[in-house]
Parts: structure tokens; sequence; C-alpha cells
């Protein structure tokens, strides 16, 4: 049973990266029995009337067998090589109409349901706002990073970024009263090496609670 009704929003799994440091697709890997992948797309079901889209890799057939049974459309993404922008242009080519994007990276092995809840809720109370996961950086203060909501006005912007850290760049830029940094503990470890793997499959966060 969906605890958040959220019209208007559509999900972008974000799942085409190379996975050059962990050495294999990292959509597929397996945690508690499940690919990281199709737990992702369970969290995110969980969010209907929400549209799901999964950027993915070209010709990657094992990626769509794992969303199998939920309703999601697939977008290739022919120039993942310019980094994690490129999926990111990707899905708002293809998501233009929707009101928002909750960008949800596919190595969050620990990301649990009620965190999500929390992330949208601030949407739905402030919809004109960046939604962001709030990060403490060394030297650079409170950030915001993914998972996190784009509102429409800022796809324009949005689709001007580069890179792999190109959209945290946009969030900083905005002035204080555009963004909310939320706490989200359980998005704290994301899955790119072996090491990580092996954490998260030791993990009890990795199980889905309510």
């Amino acid at each position: 049973m969906n605890s958040v009704t959220l019209p208007g929003l559509t999900v972008l799994i974000l799942a085409a990266g190379f996975s050059s440091r962990l050495g294999r697709p990292k959509a597929l890997a397996r945690v508690r029995g499940v690919s990281l992948l199709r737990r992702t797309v369970m969290l995110a079901a969980r969010l209907a009337p929400a549209r799901i889209q999964v950027v993915l890799p070209e010709r990657a057939a094992r990626y769509r067998l794992e969303a199998r049974g939920f309703p999601v459309n697939f977008v290739a993404n022919q120039r993942r090589a310019e980094g994690l922008s490129s999926s990111v242009r990707a899905g708002i080519a293809r998501s233009r109409s929707s009101s928002a994007l909750l960008l949800l990276p596919v190595d969050l092995a620990t990301l649990q349901p009620r965190e999500l809840d929390r992330l949208t809720s601030r949407w739905q109370a402030s919809r004109r706002r960046v939604i962001a996961r709030r990060i403490v950086g060394r030297d650079e203060g409170q950030q915001g990073g993914v998972p996190l909501i784009l509102p429409r006005r800022l796809y324009a912007r949005a689709l001007q970024v580069t890179g792999d850290i190109g959209l945290r760049e946009l969030v900083a830029t905005l002035p204080a009263e555009q963004r909310v940094l939320v706490e989200l503990p359980s998005a704290a470890s994301d899955v790119d090496t072996a090491d990580g793997l092996r954490t998260a499959r030791r993990s009890p966060r990795a199980r889905l609670n309510p």
C-alpha cells in the first residue's frame, strides 16, 4: 500500500553509470537477494501516481528484466560517457510536462522509504524550491545532493550542467530561500566499490522497512 500520493512528480532513477570503481554494473549488484535497480524501483513505486523513468545504458536487456512487474518507462542514455549530468538531461527531455523530477541514484542500497517520504513531504509543502539531501562538506559547509527534487522552473538550467557534479553546483548557486536541505541518514552510503557493496550486504538497513 502506498503511503504517499504525488501527482505531477516523475521519479528519475539514474542507472546508466559505468560503475568503473565497482568493476561491474552496480544496478545489477544484489543485496539481500534483490538487485539495486529493482530495490530502487520498489522504492519509487510507493510514490504513486508519480511516473517512473529509468535511465539506463543502451542494449541493457538485463536492466529491463529487473524492473518487470512495475509501470516503468526506460530512457537509453547514448551519451553516458559525459557523466551523471547526461542522464539528468536525458530524463528531463522525456519529462518536460512533469511538475518536478525526483532524481534517485540506483546505488543507495540502504535508503529507507520513510526518508524518501520526508523528502517528498517537504516538496509538497514548497513546490517551487529544490528539495535536496543535506551534505556536510569539509571545507564548503552544507551542500545539497541527491536524492533531490528539481522543480520544472529549473529544467532549462539543469539541461546546461555537465560532468558528474554539475547539478550539485547548480543547487549550490541558488539563493538559500530557493532550496531546502533535508537530513536523510540512510542515503549517506552509496555502493561505489566492492567494500561498499559488502558493507551494504551486511547492513540491516538494506531491508525495505515500512
